[in-house]
């Protein structure tokens, strides 16, 4: 990963020069190269830290700009960690890195005095001064997980975690140990449970909108734990994998490559590069946190973000249009078989697709092929795939003939969902269901049928829910 540019202005309030300086080749000398300083020099805003203890088993990263109402209650989550069965925690063995960047309030001094009255804590701050074109979460939080990665690695811990929270959001007492629970059982990435607290409550009509969505995005979550079951992260799951709870080991970290030079969705684009890789990614119900749902957010696209969009749509009596369930349905069959296909033939796989698994795809069996020649992973490759099937503004899994399956109004789609959940459910149990699952069938064009007449009403349901309804990906970047 390139390396990001040196930043300015930047003030230490925590640590002291010691050899752990040295260790990461701070400084630079006669003859080093532009790219050495600028390693130097970026290096230089955590030279101050105090070395990493040799007992961690993870770092915890915190960005904070103007936080100063939300950052006691969060420090004060992190300090009152506990063991799953609420034993004390080792203190021992995590420590807390907050960089509070660009702040004009009083966001660093709140800290300090914090970690002044809670020695047990160990927690390092960091106030810097960005230029404008990296004040924003995406550099930010790429900031914090490089030099966490640094940190464990110095010491020699690959398989220790890095675990991103925000200063908005109180981590519940378990949540540490459940993240590192996970990690421990196998898994290279944890997506926790982001709950909202609704003591600064938006419009009841987008709350309405807020609970369905994420009522979608979980039944979206139960079908592909049907259709294409994962060992790594079972049902109960959910859809979650953002900033404010996303842990990751320092060694798969590396092997993504790090989190991506984005300004926004960074959380998104580093789960992206997990998966494009075959890492494991676990979206688990027990790290939980919660998190404001206050409007006026930090970054430009994120839950506040997404709040005012669902404010404005109910201000026009509009449902969001979401993914019809019965593409999803299928791009989850073609997900599971070519994965099956991979797992036994790797990039060979071609040689071994079934009739109509083309047409299904808009792709010829050659291009398939050349992509999977392409692909180190089986991820890249349906990552590759997405990009050469979705037509513009689809959504990622929208995999498919482009015409004969609108986008539908949410409410509708939860119950498409939930009937394909009980008859997948169902068919688990023969006796139960004489007709084939969707698993057990590729073609489904017979679904489509049944569900012909539904998506043509859709403009019939009510006002704004036909295709002019506006801001049709809603639920996949909500509930962040």
């Amino acid at each position: 990963m390139a390396v990001p540019p040196p930043v300015a202005q930047t003030k230490l309030h925590v640590g002291r020069p010691n050899a752990f300086k040295s260790r990461l080749g701070l400084g630079t000398h006669k003859g080093s190269t532009d790219s050495d300083r600028k390693i130097a020099e970026r290096n230089s805003m955590w030279a101050s830290l105090p070395p990493p203890a040799q007992a961690l088993k993870a770092i915890v990263v915190l960005p904070a700009r103007n936080e100063a109402a939300h950052l006691p209650a969060s420090l004060a989550a992190l300090a009152a960690q506990a063991g799953m069965d609420g034993s004390p925690l080792d203190r021992a063995g995590f420590e807390v890195i907050l960089l509070a960047n660009n702040c004009g309030d009083a966001s660093a001094a709140i800290a300090r005095r914090f970690a002044a009255a809670h020695r047990g804590l160990r927690l390092h701050v960091v106030e810097t001064t960005l230029p404008p074109a990296q004040a924003n979460i995406g550099y930010v939080r790429r900031l914090l997980m490089d030099e966490a990665a640094t940190r464990l690695e110095s010491i020699g811990c690959p398989e220790a975690a890095i675990v991103s929270t925000d200063a908005d959001t109180r981590v519940a007492p378990d949540w540490l140990a459940a993240n590192l629970r996970e990690l421990a059982a196998g898994s290279d990435a944890v997506g926790g449970r982001i709950l909202t607290d609704d003591s600064v409550r938006p419009s009841s009509a987008a709350l309405r909108i807020r609970r369905i969505d994420a009522a979608h995005a979980l039944l979206r979550s139960r079908l592909a734990s049907l259709l294409d079951p994962r060992p790594f992260d079972p049902w109960p799951c959910h859809h979650q994998h953002f900033g404010a709870s996303l842990a990751v080991t320092a060694r798969a970290y590396r092997l993504a490559g790090g989190v991506p030079d984005v300004p926004y969705l960074e959380d998104d684009a580093l789960v992206r590069a997990l998966e494009r890789v075959d890492l494991r990614v676990r979206r688990s119900p027990h790290a939980r946190v919660t998190t404001s749902s206050r409007l006026d957010g930090r970054a430009a696209v994120g839950l506040s973000w997404q709040l005012r969009q669902w404010a404005h749509l109910t201000t026009n009596h509009h449902d969001p249009l979401v993914e019809n369930p019965h593409r999803y349905a299928m791009a989850l069959t073609v997900r599971a078989l070519l994965r099956q296909l991979w797992q036994r033939h790797g990039a060979a796989l071609a040689s071994s697709l079934p009739a109509g698994i083309d047409a299904r795809l808009n792709l010829c069996a050659g291009t398939i092929g050349r992509l999977a020649r392409a692909a180190p992973a089986f991820g890249a490759l349906w990552q590759e795939l997405e990009i050469q099937t979705s037509s513009a503004g689809a959504s990622k899994s929208q995999l498919g003939p482009p015409r004969g399956l609108p986008l539908v109004p949410i409410s509708q789609a939860l119950g498409v969902l939930r009937d394909l959940i009980r008859r997948e459910q169902a068919a688990s149990v023969p006796a139960l269901c004489a007709v084939p699952a969707i698993s057990e069938v590729f073609d489904i064009s017979a679904a489509f049928a049944q569900f012909a007449a539904s998506t043509a009403a859709a403009a019939s349901i009510g006002p704004g829910l036909g295709p002019d309804a506006g801001f049709q990906g809603a639920s996949n970047t909500s509930i962040r």
